[in-house]
């Protein structure tokens, strides 16, 4: 696999806020993903998740299915009854030839709490449980893995991975075979320089999620307490290529690690406000002149 180039649903219709884009129907996102040119789309709610009914769809717009959000309790059942859980989730990606498996813990996570959460509170793993919660990530990992898909572990804002040290608990918890999901956008507001996770941890770096930021929005929403959610329809996130953080260097520094796979665009905003059509363009343009300059296609 060389680079690929993807896209979110998220941009169109809101997982956590199904109110975002709810109107929005299937064939619409479809045609727009299709006609940006990507290559392929991660699963969203809009989806059919019986994979006779999928796979003609995507077949008819000739995408793939990149992956598609999966969310552990591993903090509260162990690595076995997870496995079980998961496992029709993981039939779905295999009959649709996905590469990547996403899995985030949210036993716990607050993300998903519009009005009951603050970007300043997060859950906190205490350090006696790290041992125990990486052993079953590993053996989620390595069952993933075995089936011919890359596991990569989401972390994210409003959960027990969302900063530079507990990304390095992560790390140290877990064996090299526990791949991660680089989003650029959660870094970069969980205190972490995504170039330092690639040059440190290249292993590790199995997907990737392309969102910008705007720093004054979110410092803003940091100090009123606003939500994780209300953050997002707020404007805190944008396209690559429409807020603060300089991508150059990224790509450059992916195409020193000589990654392949996946580069997911996200443009994590309210459709009613940010054109999906026009964000994502905006994004997959940027992105691919980006990657040509700096060599990584």
């Amino acid at each position: 696999m060389t680079i690929r180039w993807g896209v979110s649903p998220i941009a169109w219709c809101n997982d956590d806020m199904r109110e975002l884009g709810g109107d929005t129907r299937l064939d619409e996102l479809l045609t727009d993903v299709r006609d940006i040119g990507f290559e392929g789309v991660e699963l969203g709610n809009k989806f059919p998740r019986d994979p006779e009914a999928l796979a003609p769809i995507m077949a008819g717009y000739g995408l793939d299915i990149v992956g598609g959000w999966y969310s552990s309790n591993l903090l509260v059942r162990d690595a076995d009854a997870e496995i079980d859980a998961l496992a029709k989730h993981l039939a779905l990606l295999e009959y649709m030839d996905s590469s990547v498996f996403i899995l985030a813990e949210t036993s716990n996570a607050v993300h998903g709490d519009r009005y009951g959460s603050r970007l300043d509170t997060h859950p906190v793993l205490p350090a006696a449980d790290w041992q125990q919660f990486g052993e079953r990530l590993n053996t989620v990992a390595r069952f993933i893995n075995d089936r011919g898909l890359r596991f990569a572990y989401h972390h994210h804002l409003g959960t027990i991975v969302e900063t530079k040290d507990e990304l390095e608990r992560f790390f140290d918890a877990t064996g090299d075979h526990v791949g991660l999901v680089l989003d650029t956008g959660h870094a970069l507001f969980g205190g972490i320089e995504p170039i330092d996770v690639i040059k440190a941890r290249p292993e590790r770096v199995t997907h990737v999620h392309c969102k910008d930021v705007r720093n004054a929005k979110y410092d803003e929403f940091l100090a009123n307490g606003t939500s994780f959610l209300n953050g997002v329809v707020g404007g805190m996130f944008t396209a690559p290529g429409d807020g603060d953080y300089d991508y150059a260097p990224f790509m450059r520094a992916l195409a020193d690690m000589n990654y392949s796979g996946w580069i997911v665009i996200e443009a994590e905003q309210d459709p009613a406000i940010a054109n999906p059509r026009e964000y994502s363009q905006l994004g997959l343009d940027t992105l691919k002149r980006l990657a040509r300059e700096e060599a990584l296609v």
